[in-house]
């Protein structure tokens, strides 16, 4: 543990604001060492986090939160703020069963105003946060913390843009750790953006704009962009002043000397509209594998702080990322047309090694999904192969593009869909739980779920093979099982699940990654003397409708099994058993899918176990169903 006397007497900001302003720099080397020795044994978001430690500190030091509002963008960043807001007895408990989100969470604590832990929504919600309190009467201050990457995002600008063009009062804060707008930062920087800052400036500017309200229009209008102009060459923020926010900045936001005395008088102001101040921030500040190495760092197992040495997974079995990329390398080595897309994830999904051999057919959009899709669709139009690989829970931003853009106009363009299903300690905002239902509910869509990585080898070719309409395929985040993976794949015949083992009295109908799981129920099952078949659909849509009817004519029940949300691979099955009329020959049908509700950070394994997934929770599904309760008591108790 690091030696922190400062940090052991701060429990809340109020706290923070009794120490003198010479004591801060102190204190945020020690909020420093703390968050890198708490990353260190939970893993997390780390080089977001240490490049805004003293922005965070000079933020919670000036602004009386939780009065004032601090909203921050994404939200893998914020460790320091919740070390300083009364949690960092839990932080230690950070991303695990039962303690603290990685992100900001409303529910958490009262100085998350608002949750997020997806990109590029600050703006927009740090505005409503203004507007509410200006209906109501409110004098407290907002503030939104949004990183250069989230700016990416179209969000981002139709925030500031409304924002522009309301008198509400609102800061922004542009973390930019990776941008090239910005010119050197140092002392003549810290000086005008002090100047530019301040009440006499902006005192002299609103009179030398009152002043102008006397002049013809043309000469008001030539003398307010004057004035805007010139600034913007000194400070480098025109493309912000065009979209009506008063732009600070560029400052250092690791040197508190200037930090502070720019953000009080930005929070002093009583001038009305949007402030933005630009900080520029250095990902990993402080701790130097972190910086040496800010991808790597960005989000980390457990480490050992004095050599930064990751700790290893535990698995020698490749990722279905892993898996999902190389079979993706291997046919475009075939296929030329064949090129991939990813929003600002291309190590998270896989990308980043596709473009290492295909430099010239990989694109980063960004933090824009609703982009990348109506990019991809485009590409499609225009004859390519797109593949968009994005993690289920992002692709949810972009639902409209794939109605309007891709569906209607029957584009192939391809879905990659990484992390479908819980994903552990990222938590509820990560959680790949919907892409079923809302890519089954598209007329002409083909849905494939992967049940292990062999699977996902076939499905990167079946993907590649249409060419005719849209499809989309589902994988879960993590190892894969040890399947072999095929060194030839032929494209599957769409539509058409598979048996993977023969029973005569329960049939479990598996889609996607659980079907390891029903193989581990059927075992135990059998033990019950319940001679049970194990099917795995492959396709949700189109549904293989004889393999449905088959298993529900030759059965006493029929269960299926998936990782997603209602409304999906269930639904598909239902239909077709309700239009065919074989629930009214008195079918046993059960559904299994994740339960109604929103689970917490968590292991993936208790995860599952939760949501009644795991191949315990079959069995007793099965065994209820049946009238079994005695032989499932049997079963408890050994």
């Amino acid at each position: 543990m690091p030696d922190t006397p400062l940090l052991d007497i701060v429990n809340e900001p109020r706290d923070l604001r009794k120490l003198r302003p010479d004591q801060l720099r102190q204190f945020a080397d020690e909020l420093r060492a703390e968050t890198i020795d708490a990353v260190s044994v939970t893993g997390g978001h780390l080089g977001a986090g240490l490049g805004v430690v003293e922005l965070t500190v000079a933020l919670h030091y000036l602004f009386n939160t939780p009065d004032d509002r601090i909203v921050w963008d994404v939200g893998h960043q914020v460790y320091p703020h919740k070390i300083l807001t009364g949690r960092r007895d839990r932080i230690r408990t950070l991303r695990q069963g039962d303690g603290l989100s990685g992100f900001t969470k409303r529910a958490e604590s009262e100085y998350d105003p608002f949750g997020a832990a997806h990109a590029s929504t600050s703006i927009s919600a740090a505005l409503g946060f203004s507007v509410g309190r200006d209906l109501q009467g409110g004098k407290n201050k907002v503030v939104a913390v949004i990183g250069d990457g989230a700016m990416t995002g179209g969000m981002a600008f139709e925030g500031l843009n409304n924002a522009g063009a309301m008198d509400n009062k609102l800061i922004v804060i542009l973390n930019d750790n990776d941008m090239s707008i910005a010119p050197p930062v140092g002392a003549l920087s810290a000086y005008l953006s002090r100047l530019i800052s301040s009440k006499s400036y902006r005192s002299l500017r609103d009179i030398g704009l009152h002043l102008s309200e006397r002049f013809p229009r043309t000469v008001k209008k030539s003398a307010q962009r004057a004035e805007s102009y010139v600034r913007g060459m000194l400070t480098g923020g025109t493309l912000f002043e065009e979209l009506g926010c008063f732009y600070v900045g560029p400052i250092d936001g690791h040197n508190l000397d200037h930090l502070v005395p720019v953000l009080r008088n930005v929070r002093d102001d009583e001038a009305d509209g949007p402030v933005l101040v630009h900080v520029i921030t250095q990902k990993g500040k402080g701790y130097a594998p972190a910086e040496s190495s800010a991808d790597n760092y960005h989000g980390v197992g457990k480490f050992d702080v004095a050599t930064g040495e990751f700790a290893g997974s535990g698995s020698n079995l490749p990722s279905y990322t892993r898996v999902f990329a190389d079979s993706l390398i291997d046919q475009a080595r075939r296929d030329d047309r064949i090129v991939a897309i990813t929003a600002a994830m291309p190590s998270g999904t896989g990308i980043d090694r596709f473009g290492q051999v295909f430099p010239d057919r990989t694109f980063d959009v960004g933090l824009a999904e609703q982009h990348a899709v109506t990019f991809a669709a485009g590409l499609a139009a225009e004859g390519m192969k797109p593949f968009a690989a994005i993690y289920s829970t992002f692709l949810q931003r972009a639902f409209d593009q794939i109605v309007h853009d891709v569906a209607i106009q029957e584009l192939p363009v391809r879905f990659a869909l990484d992390r479908a299903g819980y994903v552990g300690a990222d938590g509820q905002t990560h959680c790949g739980a919907f892409d079923i239902a809302y890519m089954g509910c598209l007329p002409g869509m083909v849905l494939m779920a992967a049940a292990d990585e062999g699977e996902l080898v076939r499905m990167v070719a079946t993907a590649a093979a249409i060419d005719d309409r849209p499809s989309a395929f589902r994988y879960p985040r993590g190892s894969g099982v040890g399947a072999p993976l095929p060194e030839h794949p032929e494209a599957l015949e769409i539509g058409k699940g598979r048996i993977v083992q023969e029973g005569t009295q329960v049939a479990l109908l598996s889609y996607g990654a659980r079907l390891q799981d029903c193989l581990e129920a059927a075992s135990t099952l059998e033990t019950h003397n319940l001679s049970t078949t194990v099917a795995d659909a492959r396709f949700a849509k189109p549904l293989d409708e004889q393999l449905v009817t088959d298993l529900a004519a030759n059965h006493q029940i029929l269960v299926t099994i998936e990782e997603g949300s209602i409304g999906g691979f269930a639904t598909q099955v239902m239909h077709v058993l309700a239009r065919e009329g074989i629930f009214d020959a008195g079918l046993v049908f059960r559904p299994i899918v994740m339960p109604d509700a929103f689970l917490d950070q968590d292991t993936p394994q208790r995860q599952v176990q939760s949501a009644g997934l795991d191949a315990a929770s079959i069995v007793t599904t099965v065994l209820l169903a049946l009238g079994r309760e005695e032989s499932l008591k049997i079963a408890r108790q050994g």
